[in-house]
C-alpha cells in the first residue's frame, strides 16, 4: 500500500512554492520521496524556501519565473527538463487575491486575478503537458477553492477564476486524458496561514468561519498534504476531472 502513495523518482513543480500552502505542498510532495522545484517571481524568497526543504532532507531546485509570462514558462521548464529530468507532476498553486465591493472594482485589479489565477495555470500546465503527453503519464493539479462554488461580498472577480479554474480542470481532463494524464483540483477552504493572518486575527470574522464550518475551526495547513499526496501518485490513477475540497465541511451545509 505504501508504494500506491511514493512520489520516489518523481519530479514536481509547485507554483508560487516559496511561501504559504504552496510552501506546505512543496513539503508534503517532497516528503513522500518527490524532488521539487519551488518557483516564485523573487529569486531571495525562492532560494530561501529551497534551503529550508533541503535542511530537512528534502531535494529541491529552485525555478524563477513569472507564470503568466509565457515566454518565461516555456524557458524555464526547457531548463528544468533538460537539467533535473521530466517533469511528472504540477501544482498549479499560484495565485493573488483582491477585495473591494464589485462597483468599485478596478480593471487593473480585474486583469491581475484573471491573468495570475487563471491565465496563469493554463500556460503553466499547457508547457508542462506537451511532455507528459510524449511519456503518456503527468499529474496536474489545480490549487481551486470553496470559492470555486461559493461567493462572498467583494471577492466577485476572484470566485470567478477558481469558478473558471473548475471548468478548466474538466476541459483539460478532456483533452489530456486520452494521453495519460490526470488532472484534478485541490480546494482549500478558510486556511490558517501568513497570508490570511488578518482574517484569523478578526474576531468576527474568525467566528464566522467557526459557525459556518462543521469542523468548528480554521484548517491548519499540514492538512492539505496528504490530499495533494494522494492527487499525486498512482493511488489517484483512475481519478480524472475531480475537484477534492479539503474544507472541514463547510461546503456540504447551508
Amino acid at each position: 500500500m505504501d508504494d500506491m502513495f511514493s512520489l520516489d523518482g518523481k519530479l514536481a513543480l509547485v507554483t508560487g512554492s516559496s511561501a504559504g500552502i504552496g510552501f506546505v505542498l512543496a513539503k508534503a510532495l517532497g516528503s513522500a520521496g518527490a524532488a521539487v522545484l519551488v518557483n516564485g517571481r523573487r529569486r531571495t524568497p525562492v532560494h530561501e524556501a529551497v534551503e529550508r526543504l533541503q535542511g530537512v532532507g528534502i531535494t529541491a531546485y529552485p525555478l524563477c519565473f513569472d507564470v503568466t509570462d509565457a515566454s518565461a514558462v516555456g524557458e524555464a521548464v526547457r531548463v528544468a527538463e533538460s537539467e533535473h529530468g521530466p517533469i511528472d507532476i504540477l501544482v498549479n498553486n499560484a495565485g493573488v487575491q483582491r477585495r473591494a465591493p464589485f462597483l468599485e472594482f478596478t480593471d487593473d485589479d480585474w486583469d491581475l486575478l484573471v491573468d495570475t489565477n487563471l491565465t496563469g495555470p493554463f500556460i503553466v500546465s499547457r508547457a508542462v503537458a506537451r511532455s507528459m503527453a510524449e511519456r503518456g503519464s503527468g499529474k496536474i493539479i489545480m490549487v481551486c477553492s470553496v470559492q470555486s462554488e461559493l461567493a462572498r461580498p467583494s471577492i466577485a472577480p476572484y470566485s470567478a477564476t477558481k469558478g473558471g479554474l473548475k471548468m478548466l480542470i474538466k476541459g483539460m481532463c478532456a483533452d489530456l486524458g486520452p494521453l495519460g494524464i490526470q488532472v484534478n483540483g485541490l480546494g482549500p477552504g478558510y486556511f490558517d496561514t501568513e497570508l490570511t493572518k488578518a482574517l484569523v486575527d478578526d474576531a468576527e470574522f474568525s467566528a464566522w468561519v467557526a459557525e459556518r464550518t462543521p469542523a468548528g475551526r480554521w484548517g491548519q495547513v499540514d492538512e492539505l498534504a496528504g490530499t495533494v499526496i494522494f492527487l499525486s501518485s498512482r493511488a489517484s490513477d483512475f481519478i480524472n476531472g475531480q475537484i477534492i475540497y479539503v474544507d472541514g465541511g463547510m461546503l456540504a451545509t447551508i
